[in-house]
C-alpha cells in the first residue's frame, strides 16, 4: 500500500501536523525535526494526497475548461495557452467537451462542483440563463473565454469579432471585389455568428455594395458542410468574385469546392478565412485569414481566472484583444469586379 503521512509521522518521531507543516510551512519547523521528516518522506517515497491537501486547503489547484468541441482545431491553441499559464501557476486543468449539449454542460459544471475545482473557463458558447443559476448555485468563480455575456457581469476575454469581420471584408474591398459571398455560421450564434454578420455587412453597406441577404449562405460548423453552403453561394451568385468565410475550416470547405470545380484561387475568386488556425497555412493555395490570437486568449484567460480565485474581482470584467490580417496566397486584386 501507498505510504500516508501517518507512516511518515511514526517513522520521523513527530506528529502529523509538523509533517504537514514540513511539506507547507518549512521554517516553521525546527531543523532537527525537519531533517528527520525529509529523510522519512525520502525512505518511504511519500507523495501526498493532492485530493486530501485540497481539503485541507479549500484549494484543489485545479481548474475546470468547457469547450464546445474538442473536434475543432481552433481550440488546440487555447489549450496550449491555458496549459502553460496553468502550469505557471500551479494549477491542473480538466478538460470537459460539451458538445454544445444544454444537460451534459451543466452536467459538466456539477462534476466540477463535486471535484471541487477553484475555478471554470467557459469557452466560446453563449451563458444562458439557466447556465449562470448554475454557476451562481456552485459559486464558481468562471471566466469566458473567447466568448462574453452583456447580461450577466462574468470576466471575459475575447476579440471583437464584429470589427475583425469588418476588417477582412474592408480587405477584399480594398483589393477591389465587389461582389462578395459570405458562409457564415448561424445568426442564432451571438458568440461567432452574429457579429461576423454584422461586420460583413457593415464593410459592404459603408462602401455601397450589394448586401442582400441571398449573398449570405449558413452553415452549422464543419468543412462538409460549408462546401456544400459554397456550392448553393456560387450556384445562386455566380458572378461571386470573392468569399469571406466565418470560420478557417469553412474557407477550407470553400476552397475545395472551387478546385473541385476548377475555378482558380485567387486568379478567379479570392478567399478569406477567420481564426488563422495553424491548418490555415497548410492550404493549396495558403489562406489568407483574420487571426484570433488563440495563444493569448487561452493564457490570459487562465492568469484572468487565478487573478478572481485569488482577489474576488478582476479589471477590466470584459477584455479584448487585437485581431489581425494574416496575408498569405488565396486572396488577390477583384477583375473585372466594376
Amino acid at each position: 500500500m501507498k505510504p500516508t503521512i501517518r507512516d511518515v509521522a511514526k517513522l520521523a518521531g513527530v506528529s502529523i501536523s509538523t509533517v504537514s507543516r514540513v511539506m507547507n510551512a518549512p521554517d516553521s519547523v525546527a531543523e532537527s525535526k525537519r531533517v528527520r521528516v525529509l529523510q522519512a518522506i525520502e525512505r518511504l517515497q511519500y507523495q501526498p494526497n493532492a485530493f486530501a491537501r485540497g481539503l485541507i486547503y479549500k484549494k484543489s489547484h485545479t481548474l475546470g475548461v468547457l469547450i464546445p468541441d474538442i473536434r475543432n482545431p481552433y481550440y488546440a491553441g487555447v489549450i496550449r495557452g491555458m496549459e502553460d499559464a496553468a502550469k505557471s501557476l500551479g494549477y491542473s486543468i480538466i478538460i470537459c467537451n460539451t458538445d454544445r449539449d444544454k444537460e451534459r454542460l451543466i452536467s459538466y459544471l456539477e462534476n466540477c462542483n463535486e471535484k471541487q475545482v477553484d475555478g471554470i473557463l467557459f469557452t466560446s458558447e453563449t451563458v444562458y440563463p439557466d447556465y449562470y443559476a448554475e454557476i451562481r448555485r456552485f459559486r464558481l468563480p468562471v471566466v469566458l473565454v473567447s466568448t462574453h455575456s452583456l447580461e450577466y457581469e462574468l470576466p471575459s476575454v475575447k476579440i471583437n469579432d464584429e470589427a475583425a469581420a469588418y476588417d477582412a471584408v474592408s480587405y477584399l474591398i480594398g483589393l477591389g471585389h465587389r461582389r462578395i459571398g459570405m458562409i457564415s455560421l448561424p445568426l442564432s450564434d451571438p458568440i461567432a455568428g452574429l457579429p461576423r454578420y454584422q461586420g460583413y455587412m457593415r464593410a459592404l453597406r459603408e462602401q455601397g455594395l450589394p448586401h442582400e441577404g441571398s449573398q449570405v449562405i449558413y452553415a452549422e460548423h464543419w468543412y462538409d458542410e460549408a462546401r456544400s453552403a459554397a456550392g448553393r453561394l456560387f450556384g445562386q451568385h455566380p458572378q461571386t468574385t470573392a468569399v469571406f468565410a466565418a470560420s478557417d475550416e469553412f474557407a477550407m470547405g470553400v476552397l475545395s469546392f472551387l478546385h473541385e470545380r476548377g475555378i482558380r484561387v485567387p486568379d478567379e475568386v479570392s478567399v478569406v478565412g477567420f481564426d488563422n488556425i495553424r491548418m490555415s497555412e497548410m492550404t493549396i493555395p495558403q489562406l489568407t485569414t483574420m487571426a484570433q490570437p488563440v495563444y493569448e486568449l487561452g493564457y490570459k484567460g487562465v492568469e484572468k481566472l487565478h487573478r478572481l480565485i485569488e482577489h474576488g474581482s478582476v479589471t477590466p470584467l470584459r477584455e479584448y484583444l487585437p485581431h489581425s490580417l494574416i496575408v498569405r496566397s488565396s486572396a488577390a486584386p477583384g477583375k473585372g469586379t466594376q
